[in-house]
């Protein structure tokens, strides 16, 4: 492979956009393609996004195990946590104003809670283990009887871990507690069984399974007992749950790019999982070097890593124009910070301002992991000199 190629290594910021669910999309687009305003159903035009949209929304609750009505578009994980959480926040605080979630969350779930403290909830904050798993005793010790609702994510965007939501599901349902999962970084690479699981509400983002940017989808197990307050009004749409005009281009290429992972998971899991050692291997031919988080319960396609005498900022800074890296999360509008995920495992000093995390998926090729791996032991090296200089 040419050495002056960029590689990518960022996909949990984002996926490509599968080819296939392109060509779909550009079919709802132009004025000989299905356009229209799915809420005009006063014609034909309309009654075709209708349609479409429908179809769509069918095909994705077919791959959750759950059902067309239970879904809401959205625009994104972001938006359905934050229409999840304020949602339960504000329709049920007369039965309570606490909520529990933990310190390694996402910022759109960390800020929702943030938020809500300051207008009169109490939110606990569960910390992680070392390896970055919840205890799901702490998650239970924490609850009392003002509590509504946990939220917990699934996979973390920084380190990749697994947490164990199916136990905690079923407890909290015993308890009458609503639950909320983040699983924006799980969705088409695990599977997800929602009449199985008792979620009562879960956020997903098609741009993190190859999917369109833009939108995305809250489940919401019963919409009777469950009874959010919305976050936009305006035309009704969604069971007035989210109201504006529906994309409907996106809507069918985020179910077109669904249905690619959910058939491609065995061979996309493997094929990550196989670059995930191959990487492992060859940044381990230098010292100091330290991985973050349970490296047995987590997803193979993200490695958060430390440099010891090496910071996040230099390594990115000196490897930007060839290869894609990230520090801490994606979502800090391009601020290079602490991670607090890492710093909620205990992890500090060195360890904590040398991480970078590496993601990497369908469309990477074993010739760019090796490219990949050399330049950032060389670069890592050449920093180390620089500092004893």
């Amino acid at each position: 492979m040419a050495s002056n190629k960029k590689i990518y290594l960022d996909y949990a910021a984002t996926t490509p956009i599968a080819e296939e669910a392109i060509a779909l999309m550009l079919k709802y687009l132009g004025i000989n393609g299905i356009f229209a305003n799915s809420a005009s159903l006063q014609h034909d035009f309309g009654e075709q996004a209708y349609e479409a949209i429908e179809q769509a929304r069918s095909e994705i609750a077919n791959l959750l195990n759950a059902k067309a009505n239970q879904l809401i578009f959205t625009s994104g994980a972001t938006e359905s946590n934050n229409l999840a959480i304020k949602g339960i926040a504000f329709s049920q605080q007369k039965r309570g104003k606490h909520i529990v979630t933990s310190a390694t969350e996402h910022k759109s779930v960390l800020d929702t809670c943030n938020y809500l403290e300051t207008v009169g909830f109490k939110v606990s904050y569960v910390r992680p283990n070392a390896e970055g798993m919840i205890d799901l005793a702490a998650v239970l010790n924490a609850l009392t009887d003002e509590t509504i609702l946990v939220s917990l994510m699934h996979v973390n965007n920084e380190t990749g871990v697994m947490q164990n939501i199916e136990t905690l599901a079923q407890t909290l349902q015993e308890r009458e507690i609503f639950f909320h999962v983040d699983a924006a970084q799980s969705v088409g690479k695990l599977p997800i069984d929602l009449n199985q699981t008792p979620i009562d509400l879960l956020s997903l983002s098609a741009h993190k399974f190859y999917g369109p940017k833009g939108i995305g989808c809250l489940y919401i197990r019963n919409r009777k007992k469950t009874l959010l307050t919305p976050l936009l009004h305006g035309g009704g749409q969604e069971y007035g749950l989210r109201s504006g005009t529906l994309p409907t281009h996106q809507i069918v290429g985020m179910a077109k790019a669904f249905k690619i992972a959910h058939e491609r998971m065995p061979t996309d899991t493997a094929h990550c999982h196989h670059l995930q050692q191959l990487l492992m291997q060859q940044l381990q031919q230098i010292d100091g070097v330290q991985f973050n988080g349970d490296l047995q319960n987590k997803l193979p396609n993200i490695l958060n890593v430390s440099f010891k005498h090496v910071t996040s900022d230099s390594l990115m800074l000196a490897l930007k124009h060839e290869i894609a890296l990230a520090s801490g999360s994606a979502c800090n509008s391009g601020a290079i910070e602490a991670s607090h995920v890492l710093r909620a495992m205990g992890i500090e000093g060195d360890r904590l301002y040398g991480a970078v995390r590496i993601s990497f998926g369908r469309y990477t090729t074993e010739a760019e992991i090796i490219r990949a791996g050399e330049r950032i032991v060389e670069e890592v090296t050449r920093l180390r000199q620089l500092a004893l200089e």
